[in-house]
């Protein structure tokens, strides 16, 4: 995270965990702000790599699942990331800065991504830089998200993964009440002054709420190489293009799809505990007790207390009884709905 903003964040209140602005002073009322109000974040929780030089299209093609020599200006990709038995890495939203292409990850592995990255450029004309401390990671969600992004003279783009450009960076639109901006640093205070005189600030807690309930996966360091892209539901928000040809792992994600239908699947769901459940705890089903039928994908505080969390299942286990939470005893998780079907 740029310096200057980290400062600028913590004389509006930001209430640092390491380098992430985990909460503005009122996690509870935050959450609450979130359900039905307008909140913005900021988004320290993620990282940004930068990847330039005239061969970047084809380097990235070549790697991710989806279609980036296809990727126009105006638009940004959902993307992952695989080892060669097709497991994730990482996965990515992808957008363009000119001619160079930024990607969105995990904050945690970003340094580690970025250095197997590296790895493969060989005699490509490309080159990957961390680009996280050149921009300020800002999201708005809510009902007058839109509304107060058009009140500034902003360009707001119209569909999801829209982007549009503006003078202090870009606007990407990430579904029907989520923006996500990029922008230049000293552009950035003047536009959180602005917005945030009329949308509640909140710290990336709320923001991985809003994640959870959107139904996106983020990998991070305790879920690399644990999940195909399809168990976190990957290629339903659009993170795999089938059409596109090779990359690491691409016979097994093509495999998954076409021979037959897909066994682990990633669910929302609460669970009514003290502590949050950290990334990769097993899951567990009374019918098959003696071993795990799944994984926790990400997990966030919820608003009415306990821990909201997407859960990576084995879909024919869910109806053999209750999922339970680190033992085949431990906490009840409460399924709730997707915003998208799962076939």
């Amino acid at each position: 995270m740029n310096p200057l903003w980290k400062t600028y964040l913590e004389s509006c209140g930001a209430r640092f965990d390491a380098n992430e602005p985990a909460d503005f002073g009122d996690l509870p009322a935050e959450l609450a702000a979130a359900q039905n109000g307008t909140v913005i974040a900021s988004l320290g929780h993620f990282g940004v790599m930068r990847c330039t030089g005239e061969d970047a299209a084809a380097f990235l093609h070549n790697l991710l699942t989806n279609d980036i020599q296809g990727l126009p200006r105006d638009r940004a990709l959902i993307c992952g990331f695989c080892t060669a038995k097709g497991r994730l890495l990482a996965d990515f939203l992808v957008w363009r800065d000119e001619g160079d292409y930024l990607l969105q990850l995990s904050a945690d592995i970003q340094p580690a991504v970025q250095k197997k990255l590296s790895m493969y450029v060989l005699r490509s004309k490309v080159k990957i830089t961390d680009a996280s401390d050149e921009l300020a990671m800002i999201g708005l969600a809510g009902p007058q998200a839109e509304t107060l992004l058009g009140a500034l003279g902003l360009t707001v783009p119209t569909e999801p993964a829209g982007v549009s450009t503006i003078d202090a960076g870009q606007i990407i639109r990430l579904d029907a009440q989520r923006f996500l901006l990029a922008l230049k640093p000293e552009a950035a205070q003047p536009l959180w002054e602005r917005l945030s005189s009329q949308a509640r600030a909140v710290g990336s807690a709320t923001w991985r709420w809003l994640d959870i309930v959107a139904g996106q996966p983020h990998i991070t360091a305790a879920t690399q190489e644990e999940f195909v892209p399809q168990m976190v539901n990957l290629e339903l928000i659009g993170g795999v293009s089938f059409t596109k040809g090779c990359y690491p792992g691409q016979e097994v994600v093509a495999r998954t799809k076409y021979l037959g239908k897909v066994k682990r699947r990633t669910l929302r769901a609460h669970v009514s505990t003290s502590e949050l459940p950290a990334p990769g705890t097993n899951l567990y089903i009374p019918t098959v007790a003696e071993q795990s039928s799944g994984k926790v994908v990400n997990a966030a505080k919820a608003p009415e207390g306990g821990y909201e969390l997407l859960a990576e299942l084995i879909t024919a286990n869910v109806e053999g009884g209750p999922i339970r939470l680190g033992s085949a005893d431990g906490p009840v998780l409460e399924l709730r709905p997707l915003p998208y079907p799962l076939d």
